[in-house]
Formats: C-alpha cells, structure tokens, sequence
C-alpha cells in the first residue's frame, strides 16, 4: 500500500518569506535604466534577423547600442560614488 503525503516544498515554494527584500528591489531600480536600454537594443536587434539590415537600421542599432553604453557608465559611476573615499 502506497502512502499519499504532500511535498512540503511544493506548498511552501511561493511563501511570504521568499518576496524580494526592499534592497533588492532598490538594486533593481537602479539598474533600470540598463535593463530598459539592453531591451531597446535586443528590439532593434531582432528586427534585423530576418532581413537585411537598412541604413535605419543600422543607425537604430548604434544608437541603441550607444545608450546601453552609457546607461551602464552611468550605473558604475553612481556605485563609484557611493563607495568609501571615492574609488573602486
């Protein structure tokens, strides 16, 4: 006879206790901007796949890829200044 138990795992996978803490969601407001422009440029990425890519495009691509770019210098440069004495 097989007995029917309840994986306790399974029940207490999405518990309260699992949420993001309020400094990991203010880790990932920060990043934000980041996420936002390495969005924008996997878009324009995506649109060239199945065609060759026009001088819009390109240009699309660069500027995309530009703004990822300093999204993420300007991420560095804000925990640069938050760090003691002013270096990495």
């Amino acid at each position: 006879m097989s007995h029917i138990v309840t994986v306790q795992d399974a029940v207490t996978a999405f518990a309260d206790f699992m949420e993001p803490t309020d400094a990991e969601l203010d880790a990932i407001e920060q990043e934000m901007p980041v996420i936002l422009a390495d969005v924008d440029l996997l878009d324009a990425q995506i649109a060239t796949l199945d065609r060759t890519p026009t001088e819009l495009d390109v240009r699309r691509i660069r500027r995309a890829r530009r703004r990822a770019l300093a999204a993420r210098v300007a991420l560095i440069n804000a925990a640069n200044e938050t760090l003691p004495g002013g270096a990495a």
